[in-house]
């Protein structure tokens, strides 16, 4: 297993990632799409999630395709980027065709920035421009840390942020992340700089540090924010043919990269979900095997995203949180 050329989720073939943010905000959103629709599925494990339209990624749907994935910062009111999306979508002429309408399918998640220092006195919802600029930026590469949903995003002890990787595997197939990381746990291990991912590291993406000598096994961790302020969300995406239960499947191995990364996760407080995206481009050579090593290689991938989202934010006016790059050697 080893990156791919861009160490993001674009190096599944075929997909863009466009950001917005609004830096006075401290909050913006995140499109993941392609050229055509492709089939996704969902798993929640946290217990404050916020979403939209997943309900259609369940196996029984109607809907086989989905034409973008949104993640967003704002809460509830971030959900509204679906619209600017789907305006855009719409557009272009996109959308599960219903008779001569097209009806553009984005389903959305969302984490809680709305009391980090930023700018939310507003009056008309910022949301859905934000998402439309996000589906217009998209393109294969794109910027981590402090850009897009992970703009104003914060953990349990610095700032958070957006974060991708990518694993080529021997058997030719391709697993990339992306993930907003906004969570009530450390993707720091104590009052260290090493992160919590590092044994599933490759090529020294997130300072290449390794582990600390001890953890702190006996900590008994207290929630650093509240009810409803916490959430983690995720895209893991493959290249393999996978349908709608198997990327369920996939998305439920995903989550233990998420468990990896940060410590602790899925609490009652975070709202933490992993989509889950098929482009369908290689047929599977081992239906067991290669399922098998695709949920282990989704889980690392996520795991490593997680980190490198936190290394790689950057300060900005009113942080109300250190970045890890501010921490002493």
């Amino acid at each position: 297993m080893k990156p791919g050329p861009l160490n993001r989720i674009t190096d599944v073939a075929g997909l863009r990632v466009g950001n917005a943010a609004d830096a006075r905000l401290k909050s913006g959103v995140t499109v993941l799409t392609a050229d055509a629709p492709f089939v996704a599925a969902v798993h929640v494990m946290g217990g404050a999630p916020g979403t939209r339209e997943t309900d259609l990624l369940a196996p029984d749907r109607l809907v086989g395709a989905v034409d973008a994935l949104v993640l967003s910062g704002g809460s509830a009111f971030g959900l509204a980027a679906c619209d600017g999306v789907m305006a855009g979508l719409r557009a272009a002429g996109r959308g599960f065709a219903v008779g001569p309408a097209r009806v553009p399918i984005v389903p959305g998640a969302i984490v809680f920035d709305l009391l980090n220092g930023g700018d939310k006195a507003w009056c008309d919802n910022p949301y859905p421009a934000l998402g439309r600029a996000a589906l217009e930026a998209a393109s294969p590469d794109f910027t981590l840390g402090t850009a897009g949903a992970g703009c104003g995003a914060t953990t349990g002890n610095l700032k958070g942020g957006l974060g991708s990787a990518s694993a080529r595997l021997e058997n030719g197939l391709t697993v990339g992340a992306l993930v907003v990381v906004n969570a009530l746990g450390q993707a720091t291990v104590g009052g260290t700089r090493q992160f919590w991912a590092a044994p599933w590291e490759l090529e020294a993406e997130f300072g290449g540090l390794g582990l600390p000598a001890t953890f702190p096994a006996a900590h008994e961790p207290a929630p650093a924010k509240r009810m409803g302020e916490a959430t983690t969300i995720a895209i893991v995406a493959t290249d393999a043919v996978l349908d709608k239960p198997a990327l369920q499947r996939l998305a439920i191995a995903a989550h233990d990269g998420m468990a990896r990364a940060l410590v602790p996760s899925h609490t009652p407080l975070d709202g933490d979900l992993v989509f889950a995206v098929s482009t369908g481009a290689r047929p599977l050579a081992d239906p067991v095997a290669d399922p098998f090593l695709l949920g282990h290689a989704a889980a690392a991938t996520l795991a490593r995203a997680i980190a490198r989202g936190v290394h790689a934010a950057t300060p900005a006016p009113g942080d109300r949180q250190p970045c890890w790059r501010d921490l002493l050697p």
